[in-house]
C-alpha cells in the first residue's frame, strides 16, 4: 500500500498519521511534547524535545499501521511559535517561544506607541500583539550568542531536523503568521524587519504549501531520501483538510486555543479584531482567509476539572450539561484575550456568583466560554466581509463532543459539521503532499475524498440573556486596563 506520512506537530502533542491513496487514515501515533512556564505569562518549549516527540509519534504510527510504502512526508505545525539555531552546527540556541507566550507584551506596546500599528497591520494582516513572532524573534536575537544564526517558525525547524540540516525553508502560510512577511508581495519585508529589528537575511526561504521541502535523513522507520512534499500551519491545514475551498466556507479548530477561519475570494484588509492571512499557496497563487485566534479554549477544561475534583474532562462536560444555562459568566483570559478583543491585560475571572451558584453552573460557565468566544469572532467576520457564512466545519478533540458543539451551533445560529476523524490538520497536509505527487490532480478531487461527517443544526435559545452575562463578564475582565487608561 502506498501512503503519505503526515506529521502534525501541536502545542501539547506531536501526532503522525498514515494516509492512503484513498485519503483514509490507516495508522496513528502520538507523543507528548512538554511545556514550561518559567514566569507568569511566559510559555516555552524545548526545541530538541519537540523534535524528539515527532520522532516518537512517527515510530508509534509506523508500528501501529500496516506495511506501507511511504511516498512522501507532509508537515503541519503549531504556528506563531519560533526558535533559533546555529547555522553551522544546527544546534538549538534558545527555547521555542510559544504562540501563547506574552513575554514581549511591553515590546509590542512600545511599537504601538511609536506609531507602527497601522503599517504592520496593512502589510501583514496581523495586529501588534505578543502572540505573533516579530517581537519574539527580536527577543531571541538579544539573548543568543553572536554568530551565524537561523530564525524560524516550527515548520522550518522540523524541515531542518528532518533533512539533517540540509534544507532551510518554510511555507507561505507559516511565513504569513510571522509579522515579517508582506502579504501582497508574498515576500519577506525589509521594512518590517527594520520595525522589529530583525535582519530578514536570517529567515528561511518561503515556498508554496505544496512543494519540495527536501529529503529525509535519519528519521527512524522512514527511508532516507523520502521527499517532504508539503508544509503548512496546522490551522490552515485543517481548513484545507475539510475541503473548505469555496469563499465563505470555514472551520473552527478546538484545541489548547482555538482558530476560526473563513476562506476569502480575494485579499481583504483586516479590521474588527480579526486577521487576514494566507490560507495556503499553490503554484505561486495564495488563497486568503480571515482568522480569529482564541488564546485559551479547551485548555480551561482540564483546569476546571482539577478545581472541581472531577476524574476527567468528560466528567466536567457531563456535569456542565446537567446545568441550565444562564448561570455565572466565565472569561478564560489566563494569558490575556486574543481575537476579536486583543487585550493582553485582560484577566481570567468568574462573574455573578452567589450562594445559590452550583458546581454544575460553574462547570457550565467554563464550557459556555468556548461558544461565546467563537460567536464573537464569527460576528466580527460577518460584519467585515458582508458575505454569508458558508459550510462551517469543526475539528480538534472537543469537536467530538455533541454537547459542546450544540452550544456553539445554538449561539452562532448556524449548522456545524463534525468530522469523525479529529486529525484534520494532518489530513490537510497529506492532501497537499498528494497534490505535489500527483496522487490527486486538483482541488475538486481532494474535496470529493471520503469524509465521515455529522451535521448539528442550531436549536433556539435566548441568546440575549446569554450574551448579557458574557458581555458583563468581559467588561469585568478588562476593567483594570480600562480604569488605568481612564486615570
Amino acid at each position: 500500500m502506498r501512503a503519505i506520512l503526515a506529521i502534525d506537530q501541536g502545542t501539547t502533542n506531536s501526532k503522525a498519521v498514515l494516509v492512503s491513496e484513498k485519503g483514509e487514515i490507516v495508522g496513528r501515533g502520538s507523543a507528548p511534547v512538554g511545556i514550561s512556564y518559567p514566569k507568569p505569562g511566559w510559555v516555552e518549549q524545548d526545541p530538541r524535545r519537540l523534535y524528539a516527540s515527532v520522532c516518537e509519534a512517527v515510530d508509534a504510527c509506523l508500528k501501529a499501521g500496516p506495511d506501507v510504502t511511504i511516498e512522501a512526508v507532509a508537515i503541519s505545525n503549531q504556528r506563531e511559535s519560533v526558535t533559533a539555531w546555529d547555522a553551522d552546527t544546527g544546534e538549538a540556541l534558545g527555547p521555542v517561544v510559544s504562540w501563547q507566550c506574552r513575554r514581549t507584551a511591553q515590546d509590542c506596546e512600545r511599537l504601538i506607541a511609536e506609531g507602527h500599528l497601522d503599517r504592520v497591520q496593512a502589510l501583514t494582516g496581523l495586529p501588534l500583539d505578543p502572540m505573533f513572532p516579530g517581537s519574539k524573534f527580536r527577543w531571541l536575537l538579544d539573548r543568543i550568542p553572536a554568530g551565524p544564526v537561523r530564525l524560524g517558525t516550527i515548520d522550518s525547524w522540523l524541515i531542518h531536523c528532518l533533512t539533517g540540516g540540509r534544507r532551510y525553508a518554510c511555507d507561505a502560510s507559516n511565513a504569513a503568521r510571522s509579522q515579517l512577511f508582506d502579504l501582497r508581495d508574498q515576500r519577506w519585508s525589509e521594512e518590517l524587519g527594520e520595525i522589529f529589528g530583525v535582519d530578514i537575511a536570517l529567515l528561511p526561504e518561503v515556498l508554496d504549501s505544496s512543494a519540495d521541502f527536501g529529503r529525509t535523513q535519519g528519521l527512524r522507520g522512514v527511508p532516507d531520501g523520502t521527499p517532504i512534499m508539503a508544509a503548512i500551519g496546522d490551522s490552515h491545514a485543517a481548513l484545507f483538510g475539510h475541503g473548505a475551498f469555496k469563499p465563505g466556507d470555514g472551520k473552527v479548530t478546538f484545541g489548547t486555543g482555538s482558530s476560526v477561519m473563513k476562506t476569502l475570494s480575494q485579499f481583504i484588509p483586516p479590521r474588527n479584531g480579526v486577521t487576514t492571512t494566507v490560507a495556503w499557496r499553490i503554484e505561486g497563487k495564495p488563497t486568503f482567509a480571515f482568522e480569529g485566534n482564541i488564546l485559551v479554549c479547551a485548555a480551561s477544561l482540564p483546569w476546571m476539572t482539577d478545581i472541581l475534583g472531577l476524574p476527567d474532562v468528560a466528567a466536567l462536560v457531563e456535569l456542565a450539561a446537567s446545568a441550565e444555562p444562564g448561570g455565572p459568566g466565565f472569561v478564560p483570559a489566563f494569558v490575556g484575550l486574543g481575537a476579536p478583543y486583543w487585550n493582553a491585560d485582560a484577566r481570567a475571572l468568574f462573574s455573578q456568583i452567589n450562594f445559590n451558584t452550583t458546581r454544575a453552573q460553574m462547570a457550565r460557565s467554563v464550557t459556555d466560554s468556548i461558544a461565546f468566544q467563537v460567536n464573537d469572532v464569527i460576528s466580527a467576520m460577518r460584519t467585515q466581509s458582508g458575505g454569508a457564512l458558508g459550510t462551517l466545519y469543526v475539528d480538534g478533540g472537543p469537536s467530538q463532543n455533541r454537547f459542546l458543539m450544540q452550544c456553539v451551533s445554538n449561539l452562532i445560529e448556524h449548522p456545524v459539521i463534525q468530522c469523525e476523524a479529529p486529525e484534520a490538520s494532518a489530513l490537510g497536509a497529506a492532501y497537499l503532499a498528494g497534490l505535489s505527487l500527483g496522487l490527486w490532480s486538483d482541488l475538486e478531487i481532494v474535496a470529493a475524498l471520503p469524509r465521515n461527517t455529522r451535521t448539528i443544526e442550531p436549536q433556539p435559545v435566548d441568546r440575549a440573556v446569554f450574551l448579557d452575562t458574557w458581555n458583563d463578564a468581559l467588561a469585568r475582565s478588562t476593567f483594570r486596563e480600562t480604569k488605568a487608561k481612564g486615570e
